[in-house]
């Protein structure tokens, strides 16, 4: 008996080894997830927001979002038609930090005084939300070295008002910033970072319109390693779909920088607007909303999973 017993018994000993090995390693994959700091621009999922702000939080938070970047164009002082501190309240009940928030304003000579009040309007705003950023999405410029210089003297002005109340101002690239200047052999993003003020002004940079444009964010980074605080990562559409993009070597050499901060941002494909239903009918508001949270979903999804996103 005491030989059968053995013979029985130790590969049921083995099987609850495996077991617990494999619980083992799926509890500590999950904490892991869960530590993680996902950023999300709020822009990706912009509609449902503006129609229903608490639902759209609670369905992002769900998903495993913590962070979130706002948008707050034309310098509306609501949050997604909340006040600061209500959105703050909705936010902190479910665990998101707010990092940051997209807005501009274009300078004005002759009103100088009411612009930069209207700055300080929306910095007052993003101080109640308990933001750390400031990020100027777009900007009209002429592209000749005295235009952008302009800009630069601007952006530094703004930026030391910004720092009044705790705040960085950024700038966020899209493709076009990576143009030579008219006048000069100068690109236009390299530029702006070299004659704006450290002290007052970052980047956000935008790592997949950096790509599009045909310059490598890594090398980026590589180059100005103290300037680029924040990052956009972006895709076709869900992030890591396309395999375009190198995010294993963005993030590493971002987190050697000693930066932390990025937001996931997805924006609506011309596919999915020209998107139809069987009868032909095109997707309404509301179905272009259910696959931007569902691409939502999978991108987070890729980057719980990946070991190079800590």
């Amino acid at each position: 008996m005491k030989h059968l017993f053995q013979v029985v018994f130790k590969p049921s000993l083995a099987i609850v080894y495996a077991m617990a090995l494999v619980m083992m390693c799926s509890v500590a994959d999950t904490v892991s997830a869960k530590t993680k700091k996902i950023g999300l621009q709020l822009y990706s999922v912009m509609d449902a927001m503006q129609k229903d702000p608490k639902a759209s939080v609670e369905r992002l938070t769900k998903m495993g979002y913590n962070v979130f970047e706002l948008v707050q164009w034309g310098g509306d002082p609501n949050v997604f038609g909340m006040s600061a501190d209500d959105f703050k309240a909705l936010c902190d009940k479910n665990g998101a930090k707010i990092i940051s928030t997209h807005s501009s304003i274009q300078e004005d000579p002759a009103k100088e005084d009411e612009v930069m009040n209207r700055w300080r309007q929306l910095f007052e705003i993003q101080k109640a939300c308990g933001g750390e950023y400031f990020v100027i999405p777009s900007y009209q410029v002429d592209y000749t070295v005295e235009g952008l210089q302009r800009m630069c003297d601007y952006f530094n002005r703004v930026g030391k008002i910004a720092s009044e109340y705790g705040l960085k101002l950024g700038y966020h690239n899209h493709s076009g910033e990576f143009q030579k200047l008219k006048d000069s052999d100068d690109l236009m993003w390299e530029y702006l970072v070299e004659h704006t003020d450290p002290q007052y002004v970052c980047f956000e940079l935008d790592v997949y319109w950096c790509t599009k444009a045909g310059k490598s964010p890594v090398d980026y980074l590589k180059k100005y390693p103290n300037r680029i605080e924040l990052l956009h990562i972006k895709d076709d559409f869900v992030i890591g779909e396309s395999g375009t993009i190198d995010f294993e070597g963005i993030f590493n050499q971002f987190y050697k920088n000693k930066m932390k901060n990025y937001v996931v941002e997805i924006e609506v494909p011309q596919s999915l607007r020209d998107k139809t239903n069987p009868d032909g009918s095109k997707y309404t508001q509301e179905q272009i909303s259910e696959e931007m949270f569902k691409a939502a979903e999978e991108s987070i999804k890729y980057m719980k999973k990946a070991k190079f996103v800590k």
